[in-house]
């Protein structure tokens, strides 16, 4: 998944500035008079009005966005119908600094328009708005409606229903049913106040001063605090993400498991990055949960420690070298090999042909050293210039890390960035044609994607072989909030051809030698009950070993309040049927508001 955010914040000015000018008007312009906020919003997520100016328009400004591109405000009816399905609340985007104030009894004549955050080829949800507004101020100073609360008792326990299937399984026609799907519910309360109380956070505060809470204190709840996403049929309703309408310096800096404490109230918005999302007028007081950084446990001296970490985007301009190795060190325990993902070239994202990445390896391996570590070795093979996906210019891959004092490395020549390794049979035992080599890497399942990266190790004596993997990321795919249900995942087509072609070089490996140790880990970009996981376990070839953990373990990564796998490590029958192995997911980065990386470090230990 993208790790280094530059682009979201230029993507969310951009989408800003574009809110009127690319809304999409659903109907033809006609003209309607003197119609009421519940009416625009009706009872579908589209509203009966788009595309149609309406006249006089009336409410009470509940907040006012005056930052930005996207300025406007938020006003609602102090009158609701009894329609529990229409909200109350629209928002009036006014481009400039709006003059309205909070409290002010205004009407507005205007276009109602349907803005769909990041484009309609996002596939997500829109957002009904007025636009081109004409405001009348007719009297200030009033009460604010009272805010709607969200609790574990009004959100629906159901996601969403399924899509209607002659319009692509979109729900926008489908009439809203807030009393059974929690997708529907946050959606008839689209622009109108509400609030939350004692909030736990679920995802810790993002450069962009957002943070996710739930509003379901037991919804698959982690030993930590979080909340764990362990199935495509079972969504964890009660997430919801929290911005500010204040100035982000004021905004709570959170790790997961603190509480927003008292209440939390602003409008209900919907965002290109989340969904639906609380933007606070008032923000509840931080309570930290004390949540500390995990270490595991040291290996043995006849137990090799094989480690896989994603180092975000890491090149020799950024200053966490120092942090990473601590991390490798002290809280990973030095393992014996370790698999770096995304490396950089020398000079990182400057697109100038630079493919080598000595400098930064090396780099990251002095402050190891320096941190008390053992001096490691390093074998990768470096790419076809812009040929691997990433950050352009970047030139990310894997490498190995190996403590040579404790595991020494096969080095076979003929491994490069188009040769493909294969497998032969010597002795009875299986060897790599090139050691260190790369899967298949001209295959064209692995364009624009990084290609495994497969070595031959020894640790007193027996040989294991590890493939280290970075599959295709999920860019692409639908977000969980999205008009289509169920969403389209796009991305596994081409990660499902890798996981395909991974599971065939490890059964090559096992034909030759059927005990043969082996390993694949990496960034898998997928889930542990994924198709990816199950194609590259294959006919029992490898068992992803994060399934060995309780489930409130099993996560690597947090997106959107849900704690999930993305880094796996898989093992061959011969480490599994022992169960003389252990494994940890080491969470150091993933729940934390100043990580390092946005994955957390997986560690398999075990006897060959």
């Amino acid at each position: 998944m993208p790790s280094k955010k530059s682009a979201r914040l230029a993507a969310l000015t951009v989408a800003a500035v574009c809110s009127a000018a690319s809304a999409v008007a659903l109907t033809s312009p006609a003209h309607a008079d003197s119609v009421r906020i519940h009416d625009i919003q009706g009872a579908t997520r589209i509203s009966p009005y788009a595309g149609q100016k309406v006249g006089d328009v009336a409410g009470i400004v509940t907040a006012t966005r005056t930052y930005g591109s996207s300025r406007g405000f938020w006003m609602q009816d102090p009158n609701p119908d009894d329609n529990p399905a229409t909200s109350e609340g629209v928002f009036v985007f006014t481009s400039s600094t709006p003059k309205v104030a909070v409290g002010d009894s205004v009407t507005v004549t205007g276009t109602v328009s349907e803005y769909v955050p990041g484009g309609a080829s996002t596939g997500n949800q829109s957002l009904t708005e007025i636009t081109k507004p004409t405001v009348t101020t007719v009297s200030t100073g009033n009460a604010v409606p009272a805010p709607t609360v969200i609790d574990a008792k009004s959100v629906p326990d159901e996601y969403t229903p399924a899509g209607d299937a002659s319009a692509n399984n979109s729900i926008n026609g489908l009439t809203l049913d807030p009393s059974k799907y929690a997708l529907d519910y946050y959606e008839s309360l689209e622009g109108m106040n509400v609030q939350v109380a004692d909030a736990r956070v679920v995802t810790a505060t993002d450069p962009y001063s957002e943070l996710w809470v739930t509003v379901k204190p037991h919804e698959h709840r982690t030993r930590r605090g979080g909340t764990l996403y362990g199935s495509y049929e079972s969504q964890n309703t009660g997430r919801l993400q929290i911005q500010s309408l204040g100035a982000t310096a004021d905004f709570p800096v959170a790790n997961v498991g603190d509480t927003l404490t008292g209440t939390t109230t602003g409008p209900m918005d919907f965002n290109q990055y989340g969904g639906y999302t609380l933007v606070a007028s008032q923000l509840g007081t931080l309570k930290s949960g004390g949540l500390e950084r995990e270490t595991t446990k040291k290996q043995s001296r006849g137990e090799l420690a094989v480690a896989t970490y994603n180092v975000e985007n890491l090149d020799p301009s950024d200053t966490t070298f120092a942090a990473h190795a601590a991390a490798i060190v002290n809280n990973l325990q030095s393992p014996d090999i370790v698999s770096l993902e995304e490396i950089q070239d020398n000079d990182g994202a400057t697109d100038d042909g630079t493919v080598a990445a000595d400098v930064t390896v090396n780099k990251l391996i002095d402050a190891i050293v320096a941190a008390g570590g053992p001096k490691y070795d390093w074998r990768s093979i470096t790419p076809t210039n812009d040929t691997d996906g990433g950050e352009p210019g970047g030139n990310i891959r894997q490498v190995f890390l190996f403590n040579p004092e404790r595991v020494s490395f096969t080095d076979r020549a003929g491994g490069d960035a188009t040769t493909a390794v294969g497998v032969t049979k010597v002795h009875g035992k299986a060897r790599l044609t090139a050691s260190p080599g790369r899967i298949d890497p001209t295959n064209t399942a692995w364009n624009a994607s990084r290609k495994p990266l497969v070595g031959e190790f020894v640790f007193r004596g027996q040989t294991v072989f590890v493939i280290a993997n970075h599959l295709n990321s999920k860019g692409g795919d639908q977000g969980l909030t999205s008009q289509y249900q169920p969403v389209v995942r796009s991305s596994e087509t081409q990660r499902h051809a890798q996981a395909t072609l991974v599971n065939a070089f490890v059964k090559s490996i096992l034909d030759v030698q059927k005990n043969a140790d082996v390993i694949a880990l990496g960034d898998m970009n997928d889930f542990e009950f994924s198709d990816t996981t199950k194609i590259m376990e294959g006919d029992g070839e490898l068992w992803s070993a994060i399934k060995s953990l309780p489930k409130s373990e099993r996560y690597t990564y947090d997106y959107q309040g849900n704690q999930q796998v993305l880094d796996q490590i898989l093992i061959s029958p011969s480490i599994r049927r022992g169960c003389d192995f252990e494994y940890d997911s080491v969470h150091v980065n993933s729940e934390f508001h100043d990580q390092i990386s946005d994955h957390d470090p997986q560690v398999l230990r075990f006897r060959p």
